[in-house]
């Protein structure tokens, strides 16, 4: 018989898909889960592999590949889609697909096959990832189907496949980076999430104290955390802690998917909220002017792209070369204070900083000749001015 490979999280939408390609396709699944951070029980998922009849299960611990591959040149890249969303599930998708077509090769499977919708993000991120790496045929049953959630609850429960109550009030994403929330009642964009939507970031009781934190850089890299060296998977995980133990990192926004949808997302994100805030103030310390303004468009190109699915468009390739090039100088450290749920860079300092206090300051013994700024302003504004005179008598 032959076989299909099929990305699961053992979670509603995948469950049902196993059941569709054994019973529609006439298939041997073979299940990949990728761990990349979600914390989830792995065991467990094996089990409910099994239980749906699966021929086999591979699980993948693909968390430091996943920091050191996707989430630091995410990092260097401050990305951040429509200036909010840190991409957590974008970043992940392009590995667990490659992870999915390995499997694929060494079981000699015909099918490759995923869990999503045709409304969302992720089928899009999956079909190019698995087009780009690979010529097997692309099953997406919840797609194809035109299943609404509805439906494969009824189908599941029909089946006997047990499903967490919390899937039947959110469709969840979550890994190392991120933490994304969705449907349910959140699709009422005006209502605000429910407290059981979050499990990361602390929305009561907040420290009334602030909560002061360092992270340094080399190279654009996070490396540590009040001056203690981490590995990089502890790092993160330490800052979503801490940060969301001081109620930071909730994101709530209207966001336009790549099908052309808007969509109310939820997200929580302690670390990268932090570490990207922190990020990008350095470069505005180390980087010129020059550079930090055409950095942004670079920037948020890098986020588009990776958002849309083009992980592997070979423009996204040459602007890593570019931000790989601007961060041998973004090496220092930066103080965040944390309080009230909100994070704000409050200091930073580093060997590469062209902050020069001594002639920045207002106080005695400034550096700066303040005379030699006439001129400069008399050219700096000498068309603009001409222009205006010119133009006062025109119609």
């Amino acid at each position: 018989m032959a076989k299909a490979v099929l990305a699961f999280s053992g979670g509603l939408d995948t469950s049902v898909v196993v059941k569709y390609l054994q019973s529609e396709h006439n298939l041997d699944v073979v299940t990949v889960t990728v761990d990349v951070g979600q914390c989830d029980d792995y065991d467990d998922i094996n089990a409910k592999s099994k239980s749906l009849g699966a021929v086999s299960h591979h699980n993948i611990d693909a968390r430091l590949e996943f920091v050191e591959e996707y989430i630091h040149p995410a990092i260097q890249a401050n990305a951040l889609y429509q200036d909010r969303y840190c991409l957590a599930t974008a970043l992940a998708r392009p590995l667990i697909a490659r992870k999915v077509i390995e499997v694929a090769n060494l079981e000699g499977a015909q099918v490759l096959a995923h869990g999503c919708s045709g409304k969302g993000n992720d089928q899009v991120r999956f079909d190019l990832a698995f087009m780009s790496g690979s010529n097997l045929p692309i099953l997406a049953p919840i797609r194809d189907k035109n299943l609404d959630r509805e439906a494969e609850i009824a189908y599941a429960e029909e089946r006997g496949v047990h499903i967490e109550n919390v899937a039947k009030k959110f469709s969840i994403d979550q890994n190392l980076w991120g933490r994304a929330i969705e449907g349910g009642v959140l699709e009422d964009a005006y209502i605000e999430p429910p407290d059981d939507a979050f499990i990361w970031t602390r929305r009561r009781h907040l420290p009334t104290e602030p909560i002061y934190t360092t992270i340094s850089f080399d190279g654009g890299i996070p490396v540590a955390v009040d001056d203690t060296q981490m590995k990089p998977v502890e790092l993160i995980d330490h800052l979503n802690r801490v940060a969301g133990d001081a109620g930071v990192g909730i994101v709530d926004h209207i966001e336009d998917r790549t099908v052309g949808l808007k969509s109310r997302e939820v997200y929580e994100t302690p670390a990268a909220t932090c570490i990207i805030e922190a990020h990008m103030d350095l470069e505005k310390m180390t980087h010129t002017i020059h550079q930090n303004r055409l950095k942004r468009m670079m920037d948020d190109e890098w986020a588009r792209l990776t958002y849309l699915g083009l992980w592997d468009e070979p423009l996204r390739r040459d602007i890593d070369a570019f931000i790989q090039r601007s961060q041998h100088v973004v090496t220092g450290t930066v103080r965040l204070r944390m309080q009230g749920g909100a994070v704000r860079v409050v200091g930073r300092k580093s060997e590469y900083s062209l902050y020069d206090a001594a002639s920045a300051t207002y106080g005695a013994g400034s550096t700066f000749d303040q005379r030699r700024a006439a001129g400069f302003v008399e050219l700096w504004g000498a068309q603009s001015a001409e222009a205006n005179k010119l133009q006062r008598y025109m119609k």
